[in-house]
């Protein structure tokens, strides 16, 4: 089964069918943490992370993108490879004047903001939710699905996606009005978030801008990993067990995220264990009662927005008593983080790891 971005297509399905029932990320815009931030090696850290009781929220000192260059002038037109699911076919991209940038987890639309076309963006999915992308009109409705008379209404030059929002005959219909369609192919991973900048880039004609951003978020991402390293706990036993839940409680939606989810990455990145992955677990898994029982995590990450849609944590255990009975449970070792961040692997990376590490190693900080 062809994958696209890196994810599995059964977590796309599951992703977007339970998006339609409930809150994702189409809300307010992201909260921002507004007072100064004193590096990781200057918190006061906790002694002993897994002893640690209560729930915590991970916000970003800054939601904002800057753009590597101030204005890149496109280099049109330019013939690329589209990574459709049906196959590769080659797409020209002769203007870059109006550009829309959709996937499941804005990192398209971060992405081109990055390369400092953020200018040239018409219009936003609902997961695109960083500062100066709040006045684009939404494309997509009933969660992720794709609009496309919003979108051709829009008047588009290109479209940038990868196939993990549609119906995707629906997303082809705008290349049947006319429009290039090009979809980008990366993996769900820090090195995925370096590729998709150098093939949007390419795509957009600023292959130069596309290396200074590729470029930027590992040097960022490595500083990050390294800091995180430092304060996460050196003993490999007293590493915090970390699982990654998605919810939808109005739709019934329960899945634990393992390896190639890109929560596998995230969760080691983080200094912790992927309870998932550990006992070799891949792609989604039904957040059962045998589930939790085998996985018994120190604790759990999940979105802010699935976790109000279950009551809170208080609703979670009343709907999961499972889940109270093992580590995270009992001792309410829950962290959330927006949904258009959480998992969106680009440009903002490293303050997503950054973010997460303070709510996990110093959350009374």
């Amino acid at each position: 089964m062809r994958r696209t971005a890196g994810i599995p297509l059964g977590i796309l399905a599951i992703v977007a069918l339970a998006a339609c029932a409930g809150p994702s990320g189409s809300g307010p815009l992201e909260a921002v943490a507004e007072q100064p931030r004193v590096p990781l090696s200057e918190l006061a850290t906790l002694d002993d992370p897994g002893a640690y009781v209560g729930e915590s929220t991970a916000l970003v000192a800054d939601a904002a993108i800057e753009p590597v260059l101030d204005d890149p002038r496109p280099e049109l037109p330019v013939t690329i490879a589209s990574h459709d699911l049906a196959g590769d076919v080659e797409v020209t991209v002769d203007d870059a004047s109006r550009i829309i940038a959709m996937d499941l987890s804005g990192s398209l639309a971060a992405t081109v903001w990055g390369l400092g076309l953020g200018g040239s963006l018409v219009g936003r999915d609902v997961s695109t939710t960083f500062p100066g992308s709040e006045d684009l009109p939404v494309v997509t409705s009933g969660g992720h699905s794709v609009n496309a008379e919003s979108v051709l209404g829009l008047d588009p030059s290109v479209v940038i996606t990868d196939g993990s929002i549609g119906p995707n005959d629906v997303v082809l219909q705008l290349r049947d009005a006319g429009v290039p369609v090009v979809f980008v192919d990366t993996a769900t991973s820090y090195e995925g978030a370096e590729q998709q900048a150098r093939e949007v880039a390419a795509a957009l004609g600023v292959p130069e801008a596309g290396e200074l951003l590729a470029e930027r978020i590992r040097s960022d991402i490595a500083d990050a990993v390294r800091q995180i390293a430092a304060i996460a706990p050196q003993d490999e036993s007293e590493r915090l067990r970390m699982a990654f839940l998605y919810l939808r409680g109005s739709a019934g939606v329960y899945y634990l995220f393992g390896e190639e989810s890109g929560a596998d990455e995230l969760i080691t990145a983080l200094g912790g264990i992927d309870a998932a992955g550990e006992i070799g677990w891949t792609g989604m898994i039904p957040a059962t009662d045998e589930a939790f029982t085998e996985l018994d995590p120190d604790l759990i990450l999940v979105m802010t927005d699935g976790l109000e849609s279950v009551g809170g944590v208080d609703g979670l255990l009343a709907e999961k008593p499972a889940i109270a009975l093992t580590a995270a449970g009992e001792h309410r070792r829950f962290v959330d983080m927006a949904d258009g961040q959480v998992l969106s692997f680009g440009p903002r990376s490293a303050e997503v790891l950054d973010a997460l590490a303070r709510a996990i190693y110093a959350p009374e900080a």
